[in-house]
């Protein structure tokens, strides 16, 4: 692709401005500023990344991994801003999650050691822990604020904060995983995945980016599961006091 027929493809952008226009979504704003940051953002990491992979340091990808991490997290704690620690939290979820799944994916050679699938994997395996972590913190919000008075009712009859609280986070757990789990019941029938897609554009065998996509399938599946887990189990505590009291999630 050229630059040239890359601008033809602003045409995509045009027909949402037009619309927003036409209806009166004044979204026309919003748009504009989300395909020029697109634009922007893209092409510098496009760079960044034509170094990372030419120098093939693993300073550079190390770098390249924290700085995604540090993004994922900024963008996850604004869901559980009044949550005490959510920062460390959602950090602590994501780089547990990256290293458990690079560990499995280097450690038995799954993949090769460098940059070019290290940062390529990194970034779908982070970028979703970041999705799951906002899904479970919007969820786990919505389930205690539907169910306060019952939670202090566990705690007045003598229920641990685990006990009172453990049906809430249960739901708000089982509900982030659901989407994942229902996009991979109808992968191959109803959407062809982006990774997959964008092999066969570049001239791979369907088979091998068969191959490499149920790959990303799976790990995305562990992410999912991890995610909604560990992030639960380290928020849920910091919802009651030392006295064991129920306080505001949010």
């Amino acid at each position: 692709m050229t630059y040239t027929t890359l601008a033809i493809t602003l045409i995509f952008v045009l027909i949402p401005l037009v619309l927003s226009k036409t209806l009166k979504l004044e979204l026309e704003k919003d748009v504009i500023i989300a395909t020029i940051r697109s634009i922007i953002q893209l092409l510098a990491v496009g760079y960044i990344l034509k170094f990372v992979f030419d120098s093939e340091s693993f300073l550079y990808i190390g770098l390249m991994v924290l700085l995604m991490v540090v993004a994922a997290t900024n963008n996850a704690r604004k869901k559980g801003n009044n949550i005490k620690g959510i920062v460390w939290k959602v950090a602590f979820t994501l780089i547990s999650v990256e290293i458990v799944t690079q560990s499995i994916l280097l450690g038995f050679g799954i993949v090769p050691p460098t940059a070019q699938y290290i940062i390529s994997i990194s970034g779908m395996i982070i970028g979703n822990s970041m999705v799951l972590s906002i899904l479970f913190l919007n969820r786990f919000k919505a389930e205690l604020d539907n169910s306060q008075d019952q939670v202090q009712l566990f705690l007045s009859l003598g229920a641990t904060p685990k006990q009172a609280i453990h049906r809430q986070l249960i739901d708000a757990i089982k509900a982030s995983m659901i989407p994942t789990i229902e996009s991979q019941k109808t992968m191959g029938l109803v959407q062809l995945p982006g990774m997959m897609s964008g092999q066969i554009i570049a001239g791979a065998d369907p088979l091998q980016a068969v191959q490499f996509q149920l790959l990303i399938l799976f790990l995305l599946l562990t992410t999912a599961a991890m995610t909604s887990v560990i992030l639960g189990f380290l928020v849920y505590p910091t919802l009651f006091n030392k006295q064991m009291q129920f306080l505001k999630f949010m």
